[in-house]
């Protein structure tokens, strides 16, 4: 059992061609924030439609936990961590939220999006 953090992401073949949503909640990412040294807590909420990976669970985890340490701006943290699962992975379409707890008075949410060029997604359905 890994007791310390890592930055590599594992991936597995998508089971799938169709597309289809895969999404994950994170409610324990931490950093530091890089002015005060203080911690920085967040939800982070990943949302991607594969197309011929996904991320392992796992290494996910380790790779979060590797944030825990570290100081950086929100803004560039959320970019850092989409950009890591969007070079792992390739996805059709990423989107992460990060939803930070409130500091100073301040709730900070950052919403970062990849999709391929040609990716085109599918129409909504509207029930009655």
């Amino acid at each position: 059992m890994p007791s310390k953090p890592s930055s590599d992401l594992e991936t597995f073949p998508n089971p799938t061609e169709r597309d289809y949503t895969i999404r994950m909640q994170i409610p324990e990412f931490t950093c530091l924030c890089p002015k005060t040294g203080q911690p920085d807590f967040a939800t982070l909420d990943l949302e991607y439609v594969p197309d011929q990976r996904c991320v392992e669970l796992k290494s996910l985890k380790l790779y979060i936990w590797s944030f825990r340490d570290r100081g950086t701006f929100h803004e560039a943290v959320t970019n850092e961590i989409a950009d890591h699962l969007a070079q792992a992975m390739d996805p059709r379409f990423l989107r992460l939220t990060a939803r930070f707890n409130v500091r100073g008075g301040i709730y900070t949410t950052v919403v970062v999006e990849r999709r391929q060029a040609s990716w085109k997604p599918s129409a909504p359905v509207t029930l009655p």
